[in-house]
């Protein structure tokens, strides 16, 4: 299957005719607020593994210049061009060391990220000359469209205009599209999507990867109907749901281990019949938000889908 996509990939990109150059300055609408850009920008700072990784994939890690509140490794294939970034902060970095890097451009995977207590609120730091920009499903300020593959590609082209490599943007929105192509839906099978938490489960709801995820490899979300990127929910809603899977996100603050170890221990949780029969599927934390590795993400769920037995 490998071979086939990257094939198809191949025949794809032969086929695309080069773009056009970005013509500065760029004006975009980000979150509700105007963004102007006079050229590429050349000293970024990116906050999120979400950020950081759309960056790379664009083939454009030597313009990062620090990195903050990275939820894990970076995917093998981009491990070598994160090799030696500087990290800003494990955690949310301060708007004083932010300013220290010197960037003229920072990109946030949550808005959140853009507070006082922050990297800096977004009007304080246009008047300081640095450009900002939030992952559009990440917008709070306003409601965010629900999130489709086709809404995420348009951020990778968008960032493709902002740096002015939309050649690169096209070349990695066809790689996307074509393990898209490659996933074979289940048909049937409903599913929890347990993100953290544990008297309260902080579950996947109906508008954000989470629901984007699970519908490309065609399993019914519990709590699809709740008009939320996340939720919190209660355990008896799940047992009421009793869900065919449970998808585990695996976060090194709350691992995916140790999520079966509490549903297998609470006395409400271990008799759903996926909890008996150790119907899990398991994502890595960085690849439940929105972003570049999602598309790989349901083609490994998938696989990880056909591989279980519903048989009794």
């Amino acid at each position: 299957m490998r071979h086939l996509v990257v094939a198809t990939i191949t025949l794809g990109l032969l086929a695309h005719p080069a773009l056009a150059a970005t013509t500065y300055p760029l004006t975009l609408d980000n979150c509700g607020q105007a963004i102007t850009l006079n050229a590429p920008p050349e000293r970024v700072v990116t906050i999120k593994s979400t950020a950081t990784e759309m960056v790379l994939a664009l083939g454009l890690g030597e313009r990062i210049i620090g990195v903050g509140f990275q939820d894990g490794p970076l995917p093998p294939e981009l491990a070598l061009a994160g090799s030696g970034l500087a990290v800003l902060s494990d955690k949310l970095p301060s708007q004083e060391v932010v300013l220290e890097a010197e960037p003229d451009f920072i990109y946030g995977g949550w808005e959140s990220n853009f507070a006082a207590d922050g990297a800096g609120e977004r009007p304080t730091l246009a008047g300081l000359g640095v450009t900002t920009y939030v992952a559009p499903a990440a917008c709070r300020s306003i409601k965010p469209a629900k999130l489709t593959f086709d809404g995420l590609h348009d951020e990778i082209m968008e960032m493709g205009r902002i740096f002015d490599v939309e050649d690169q943007a096209a070349t990695l929105i066809a790689e996307q599209r074509a393990i898209l192509a490659s996933i074979t839906p289940a048909s049937g099978r409903t599913a929890l999507w347990y993100s953290s938490g544990t008297k309260t489960p902080y579950v996947g709801a109906g508008s954000n990867a989470p629901a984007m995820i699970m519908q490309a490899i065609g399993l019914t979300n519990i709590f699809g109907a709740v008009d939320e990127g996340w939720t919190s929910a209660s355990w008896e809603a799940v047992v009421d749901a009793n869900p065919d899977v449970i998808i585990l996100v695996d976060a090194a603050w709350n691992s995916a281990e140790q999520k079966k170890q509490l549903l297998a221990e609470n006395p409400i949780t271990n008799q759903l019949d996926a909890v008996i029969h150790q119907r899990y599927l398991t994502i890595p934390f960085p690849a439940a938000e929105a972003g570049i590795r999602n598309a790989s993400a349901a083609a490994d769920l998938a696989g990880q889908l056909a591989g279980i037995s519903f048989e009794e």
